[in-house]
C-alpha cells in the first residue's frame, strides 16, 4: 500500500475528497438509472452503474497521468490546443440536428469507439489555461486594451461564439470564470467593463441575427433561446423537471427515504445527471444534501490553499482557472435542483453520470495536483540538501 501512495503526489486531501465524492456517486447513479431503464428503455440499472464506475476509473487514470506532467507544459499546450478546439467546435456545429436520433448540437462521436464527447467542456478547460498563461506572461507589463483584444480576447471570444448557439449556459459560465480569473490576475478593471459591454453587444447582435434568419440553425437557436426565455417564462418541460425535483427534495425530510428508495427518480428527467442532487436529498435527506455541499466547499478551500502556496504566478492562476469552475459548476447544479437558478443542463462534477464531464473534471483536478506536486518536490529538495552545503554556499555568496 505504501508503494502505491509513494507514486501519488500532490495534495492528499484533494485526492481523498475526489475519491469520497466518486464513491458517494455509486448509489444515487445506480438508483437514478431506473429512469433510463424503465422510462427511456436503455440498458439495465447494473449496466449503467458499471459504466459509471468504469468512467470514474478512467477519470482517476487521467488524474494520475496529468498530475505527473510538470504544470509548466500546460502553458504551451493551451496555445497548441486553441486551433484544435476551434476545429472541434466547428465540426460540432456543422454535423446537423441529430445523430442516430440523438441531439448532436453539443456532441461529437469519437471514431471507432462510439462514445459521445462534449466539445464545449474541453474548450472551457483550454480557455482557462490560455487566459492564465496570458496574464502570467504580462504580470509585469502595462496591459494595453488594443493589444489584449487580439492576443487574449479574440481567441476567447471566437470559442465562446462557437459554443453559444447550442449551449448558452456553458458560454455564460465560461465567460464569468474568465472575467473572474482576469480580475484576480490583475487585468485592468476599466478594461473588464469594456469586455463585458462588448460581450453583451455581441449577444444582442447574435439574437438579432438568429431572429432574422431562424432557419440557419433552428435546433440550436431554439435551445439557447429557450434557456434565456426560461428565466422569465419557463417551458412546460422545465416546469415539470423543477416540480418533480421540488417534490423529491420536500419528501426527503431530514434523513431521507433511504438509499435506492427514491420515488421521483421514475418521473424526473435527467435524474442521473442534471438533477441527481434532488435524488440524493430524497434518499439521504437534508443531512446528505449538506454533506455533499460540505465536500465541495472543502475542495474549494484546498484548491485555494494550493493556489496560495504556488511557486509562480502562472501556477497560482492555473489552479484558480481550472479548479474554481469545478466548484462553481457544482453550486449551479445544486442551485438548479432546489429551484434557486434556472435550468442550465450542468452536471454535478464527479457525481453525475456522463463521460465527458467526469474526464474533463479529472483533467482539471490533475492540473491542480500537478501544481501541488511541484510544490512538494521543491520542499523535498530543500529538506534533502545537506545543511553544511547550504551554509557553505551562503558563505560563498556573502564573500562574493
Amino acid at each position: 500500500m505504501k508503494k502505491i501512495f509513494k507514486h501519488i503526489k500532490g495534495d492528499r486531501v484533494i485526492w481523498a475528497i475526489v475519491a469520497i465524492l466518486a464513491i458517494l456517486s455509486f448509489i444515487p447513479v445506480y438508483s437514478a438509472s431506473t429512469n433510463l431503464v424503465y422510462v427511456v428503455g436503455k440498458g439495465s440499472t447494473f449496466g449503467h452503474l458499471v459504466k459509471h464506475v468504469l468512467l470514474l476509473f478512467m477519470g482517476f487514470g487521467i488524474i494520475y497521468g496529468v498530475h505527473k506532467i510538470p504544470y509548466k507544459y500546460f502553458s504551451g499546450g493551451s496555445v497548441l490546443m486553441i486551433p484544435i478546439v476551434i476545429a472541434l467546435l466547428v465540426v460540432t456545429l456543422s454535423q446537423g440536428t441529430t445523430i442516430a436520433g440523438a441531439n448532436a448540437s453539443r456532441w461529437i462521436k469519437i471514431p471507432f469507439v462510439g462514445v459521445g464527447f462534449q466539445t464545449s467542456t474541453l474548450a472551457g478547460l483550454v480557455i482557462m489555461v490560455y487566459v492564465a498563461r496570458y496574464l502570467a506572461k504580462n504580470k509585469d507589463k502595462v496591459i494595453l486594451f488594443k493589444e489584449s483584444l487580439f492576443k487574449l480576447w479574440l481567441p476567447v471570444g471566437l470559442i465562446l461564439v462557437l459554443i453559444l448557439p447550442a449551449n448558452f449556459s456553458t458560454t455564460a459560465i465560461i465567460f464569468t470564470m474568465v472575467l473572474l480569473l482576469a480580475f484576480i490576475g490583475g487585468y485592468p478593471i476599466k478594461y473588464l467593463g469594456g469586455i463585458i459591454g462588448i460581450g453583451l453587444i455581441g449577444l444582442m447582435f447574435f439574437i438579432l441575427v438568429a431572429k432574422a434568419f431562424p432557419g440557419a440553425m433552428p435546433n440550436r437557436v431554439n435551445t439557447w433561446e429557450s434557456r434565456i426565455s426560461g428565466i422569465f417564462n419557463p417551458e412546460e418541460t422545465e416546469k415539470y423537471q423543477v416540480e418533480k425535483a421540488k417534490i423529491a427534495i420536500a419528501t426527503g425530510g431530514i434523513t431521507g427515504k433511504g438509499p435506492g428508495k427514491s420515488v421521483q427518480k421514475n418521473f424526473l428527467p435527467q435524474s442521473s445527471s442534471d438533477f441527481i442532487y434532488a435524488i440524493i436529498i430524497e434518499e439521504t435527506g437534508l443531512v446528505g444534501g449538506i454533506l455533499v455541499i460540505a465536500f465541495y466547499i472543502w475542495l474549494l478551500l484546498r484548491i485555494v490553499m494550493v493556489a496560495r502556496k504556488a511557486n509562480t504566478v502562472f501556477a497560482m492562476l492555473l489552479v484558480i482557472g481550472v479548479g474554481i469552475p469545478i466548484v462553481f459548476q457544482a453550486m449551479i447544479n445544486m442551485a438548479v435542483a432546489v429551484n434557486l437558478f434556472p435550468v442550465t443542463g450542468q452536471t454535478l462534477p464527479l457525481i453525475s453520470s456522463g463521460g465527458t464531464s467526469i474526464w474533463m473534471t479529472c483533467f482539471a483536478l490533475g492540473i491542480v495536483l500537478s501544481v501541488s506536486a511541484s510544490k512538494d518536490e521543491t520542499e523535498e529538495t530543500i529538506l534533502d540538501d545537506n545543511p553544511l552545503d547550504i551554509l557553505q554556499e551562503t558563505y560563498k555568496n556573502d564573500v562574493n
